[in-house]
Parts: structure tokens; sequence; C-alpha cells
């Protein structure tokens, strides 16, 4: 039945965010245009899979037309091109809130990303942020939107140039398609080779070839649809069969990325269980990477029924895996909510983060330069298991690799570092921070640094967190060098090295002095065998947090109050000998001495000096005192 509507179109602005997105789409962000037809082909995909998975508990959403496809019609003397599907489909509301903002999060940052690309071909951007829809503004100066929702009788259209508002309308039904979205491009005079039959075929094979909708094209608005591809499910078809090209086709369609894969994971799984796995994970990272939802993207399909994209699969330290899980052995009568908790997919979620894990560790083994291009890109995320899953830290304390401070910048792993510990050593030392090279040059490495004692460099945030969980390697804790005491007498100094003289009465009465100046700024000064070049630095209590993990959890607002840090003191330091020999009846420059040498050693550490005015006159008042 045909429904006559009568309105006039709404016009209304897009969000800020769509609105610049979709000028950098108007103005041609990318060279390689092909992308627009993979991105409206997946939207139209995943319409069927979702009326296929709704249809189950409502028969009548089907109707007599219960078969899925996506049509492509091309109209070359119109210049335009059409591409419609036969699923879910959307009322008036949803096509104007899935078509006027973008829902997931991270957009930012990849405005950010592709208003600053210098590569115009930076075209694997596209579909990262799910603004693939977005896409089809390079090509058209004109996109219409005619949608139908399965089960509804109206019908509703959208309609943009792309140039900041859309118009949203009521239509009559027979404009819409019986069920299901069509999307009708008028193409730029420049895309006009987007209505040439061969190319759009070919291009259709090779980027959307392996979706689970068959595909149809029409060469003309009159012609017989010819289909091109057949929906057959490529996770179904044996590994043989399958080749390397047909794998990162299917990856750039499924997983919204335009690289190529840099781990592929294709296997079935027998026994207790029969599932079957497609898994990859990029060569690049995903803008997504890092939402704070760390939402996986790991589809779940039931006996060929499209169920949910976010059944978390694996678990949130490996959301870089992209793919999805086949199962015949889960229900299909039940809720996604059910499944959810389902006994048996807690058991292929097990199963199959553990494949992944050893996946990664058979990679480490065999292909250390992938491996470690894989690890740069996704290592921080990884090093959130260390902390969150306890099961399985072993095998990611395997998988680990750091920079050290004898690395040379390059990776190193704890089976590396284990084969390298010097006679008396029981810790594997560490040390946090926020960049590599201040870590390098801490003064806090420098005992350390004297007896060869290699240190790990930890500059990711994460880092703070795993390594203050009780984790140790091989029966040995790790400890922070800037915490506590350093106990690197028990370790003796290369061959050939004078260890250091015990210091002078002068020199332990004014680190009393400075003790006693500072008060309540300091829980403890003392003398220090963990520095040999710097003045001063500061360490953590024994007992006290590590003071990089203090400093992140008072940034977020998340710690009270801050433990008083200890002053540690190098009494070989020719400074410290001079301001040792400063007369006791100076006690004006004893006190300038102390509090300088305490906000020298928080700047050290990246810190303000407590009061800037007061140091900045204590400064002045010591060259004053030199000059003269």
């Amino acid at each position: 039945m045909t429904t006559t509507i009568e309105t006039t179109p709404e016009t209304r602005s897009f969000e800020a965010d769509v609105a610049k997105l979709l000028h950098l789409m108007v103005h041609s962000v990318y060279s390689d245009k092909d992308v627009f037809l993979r991105e409206l082909i997946s939207n139209a995909a995943d319409a069927c899979e979702k009326l296929r998975y709704e249809g189950l508990s409502d028969a009548s959403l089907l109707g007599d037309d219960g078969q899925p496809r996506i049509t492509v019609t091309l109209d070359a003397e119109a210049r335009r091109l059409t591409i419609e599907d036969n699923g879910i489909g959307m009322t008036e509301a949803e096509l104007g809130e899935a078509l006027g903002t973008i829902a997931r999060s991270g957009t930012k940052a990849f405005m950010d990303k592709i208003a600053g690309a210098k590569d115009a071909g930076d075209s694997h951007l596209i579909g990262q942020f799910g603004v693939g829809f977005y896409s089809a503004f390079m090509v058209a100066d004109r996109v219409e939107v005619f949608s139908r929702r399965a089960g509804g009788d109206t019908a509703a259209s959208w309609s943009s140039d792309g140039l900041g508002t859309y118009t949203i309308q009521p239509v009559d039904t027979a404009e819409a398609p019986a069920r299901g979205t069509r999307v009708l491009l008028h193409l730029k005079e420049d895309a006009a080779n987007y209505t040439d039959a061969f190319a759009v075929e070919r291009t259709i094979k090779t980027q959307s070839g392996h979706v689970p909708v068959p595909i149809f094209l029409k060469e003309n608005p009159d012609a017989e649809p010819k289909q091109i591809a057949d929906g057959a499910a490529l996770w179904t078809k044996p590994k043989s069969e399958i080749t390397p090209e047909e794998y990162k086709d299917f990856y750039r369609s499924a997983a919204g990325q335009f690289d190529e894969p840099a781990l592929t994971l294709h296997y079935r799984a027998e026994g207790l269980h029969e599932y079957t796995v497609l898994a990859f994970v990029p060569e690049t990272k995903p803008f997504d990477l890092f939402d704070p939802d760390r939402a996986g993207r790991m589809k779940l399909y039931v006996r060929r029924v499209f169920i949910t994209d976010d059944a978390e699969i694996l678990p949130r330290y490996l959301r870089f895996v992209r793919g999805l899980v086949h199962s015949n052995d889960l229900p299909l009568n039940v809720s996604r909510e059910m499944i959810q908790e389902s006994p048996v997919l807690a058991a292929i979620q097990k199963a199959v983060a553990n494949r992944v894990l050893s996946e990664l560790d058979k990679l480490a083994a065999n292909d250390t330069e992938r491996y470690l291009k894989l690890w740069d890109n996704f290592g921080a995320v990884l090093k959130e298991g260390l902390y969150e899953d306890f099961s399985r830290r072993e095998t990611l304390l395997g998988l680990a690799r750091f920079k050290t401070t004898t690395s040379n910048g390059e990776w190193r792993s704890l089976k590396d570092y284990a084969a390298g510990l010097k006679d008396n050593q029981t810790a594997i030392y560490y040390a946090t921070g926020t960049d590599l090279e201040r870590l390098a040059t801490s003064p806090q490495l420098e005992g350390f640094r004297a007896r060869g004692i290699e240190v790990l460099l930890l500059a990711d945030h994460v880092d703070s967190f795993w390594i203050t969980a009780g984790v140790d390697y091989d029966g040995k804790p790790f400890k922070s060098v800037t915490q506590g005491l350093a106990d690197l007498s028990l370790i003796p100094l290369p061959d050939g090295a004078e260890p250091a003289a015990a210091a002078s009465d002068a020199v332990n009465g004014f680190i009393a002095f400075v003790k006693e100046t500072l008060g309540d700024a300091v829980s403890d000064v003392r003398v220090s065998d963990r520095l040999t070049e710097s003045a001063v630095c500061l360490v953590a209590p024994e007992h006290g947090m590590d003071r990089q993990l203090e400093k992140l959890l008072a940034n977020a607002g998340r710690l009270d109050a801050a433990a008083k840090p200890v002053l540690e003191i190098n009494p070989r330091h020719a400074l410290v000998e001079k301001l040792s020999a400063v007369d006791d009846g100076d006690q004006a420059a004893r006190a300038d001495a102390a509090h300088l040498l305490f906000d020298e050693a928080r700047i050290a550490d990246g810190e303000l000096p407590v009061d800037p005015r007061a140091f900045s006159s204590r400064l002045m008042r010591l060259l004053e005192r030199g000059i003269g």
C-alpha cells in the first residue's frame, strides 16, 4: 500500500564535527575515491544482517522477501549512482540521528589527522571512525537517502549537498524501497567514471566481494540486475582456497581499515565447542584505539546470522584485533544480552584470547622485525593486560618489550634483561615517566649506570599502574629507581672502578642542616648512593607510591594528598662540598642553599619550585654573593 505524504522539508544544520568532516570530504582530501563504494556497500550489508537478526524474533519483518541483497544501479545519462539494500531500513528519526551526527568517540583525533595529512593518498583513514557514509561526498555534489524501516508503513528522505545543512522529511512510500534504504549519489563531473559498468564491477569485486550479502549490478535503470558477488562468507571457505589478496580485501571491508593486516588468524575450532575465527591485527593504529570505553571490534555470528559487533570476544587489551567469530553452538532465540552471559561464549572468549596471544608469541619468536612493528603500535595497549588479566600475566610479560638504559633505543625482552643480571642483583629495576629521552638522563639512574645495571625505561601511562600490581618475572620483583633505598652497594663495581669515599663530617653536618631547614617539605634528607654526577635528586619513601604514579593520580584528581619526598644528596659533588664549607655563622646563605637544592631536585624531576618567587629571590642573592 502506498502512503501519500504532503509536507515541507525540514532543514537542519550538521553537528560541528560532521560539518568539519564534510568540508574535508567535499574538498577531496583523498586521491583514492574508490573507497566510498566499499563504505556504502558495507553499510548496506550491515543493514541486511541486522534485519536477519531481528527477523529471528519477528518473521513478519521479512514479509515475502526473505533473501537479503544489495543492488547497485548506474545511470550514465543522469550521472547518478544508486546503492540500495533490502535490510532493516530507518525511520525519519533514525535517519536524522544516523546521518546528522557522528556517534563514535575519537572524532577530533580523526579530524586532526586528516586535516594535517600531507599525503593526499591517505585513504586508509576513512572508515576508522564510523564516518564511511560521508565519503560519498568525495564523488557526489548531492546525496539523497530514501528509507523505510522493516515492518513500518511510513518512509522518509534525507538530502544534503555536504555544505553544512541537510533536509529531512516524510515521503510517499512509493518513493522509498519496499523495505530498506536507497542511497542516491548525484555524481560530480570528475566522477562520471563511476557510471562505467566494467570499472564499478571490478572495484566492487575487489573491495567488497566477500560481504555476506549478494550484490547485484544494473548497468542502467532499465537493465536486468546481474549478480556480481554471491554473498558467500569468506570464513566458511577452506584456508587453502583463499588467497592473501582475498584476506586483505575482506579485512578492509570488515574492519573499516584501508591498510593491510599485519597478522591474519583463520582457524576452525572443533571439540566441545565448534566455531570459526577470522581475525586480523592491523598494520597501523586504528584511531579509536584509546577510546574511553575501550570497546573491541570483533563481530559475532551465530549460524550465519550477525548478532553483534560488541560481544567482547576478546579482553579489552586486545581491542586492536579486528574480525569475527562464527558459532553454531550458541542459541539464536535469546537476546544479545543473554548470549553475552552464555557459558558457551565464555569458553569461546577464553580460547580465542589464548589463541591470539599464542600467535603473537609465535610471531615474536619467528619474525622479530614484524613483531616489533606490531609492538610499536600496540604494546601500550597489550600492557593493560598486565594490570587486568592475572591469569595471562606470565604470557604477556613474555610478549612485552622495553627500551632500557643499555639497549641503545632498541627493544628488549625480559628474557634478555634476565640474562644480563649482575651479581647480587635481586630485582628488575625500572624508571617511569612520560618521555624516554628525559627518563634516560634522570639523575636517579647515575649509580645504576656506574655499575652497569640495566634499567627499564617505562614511558607509557599504563606502566605506572601494571608495575605496581605485584608483578614479578622469573622470581624477581620489579623495583623503582625512584623509590626507597637503592641498595647499590650490594652490587659490585666494574673491574678497576674505585668505591666512593665516605661522606666527611662537614658534609654530614650540612645534610643534617638541610633536613632541619626543609622541615615538613620532605620526609627525609639523606646521603645518596645512587647519585654519581648530580648534586641532588628526589625519590619516594620506601613504602610510598612511585612518584610518577603519584603525579598521574594527582593530575586526574584521584589523590587526596601526595607523600613527602625524600631528598637525596650526593656527598661527593663539588657543590655540596663547597656548601658544606660555608661558615656556620652565615645561616641565611646556608638556608638559601638548602632550599635551592630542594628546588633544583624538583626541577630535575619535571616539577616547578615550591615557591617560584622565593626561588627567584634566593637565586638572585646567590648570584650577588658570587659576583661580590
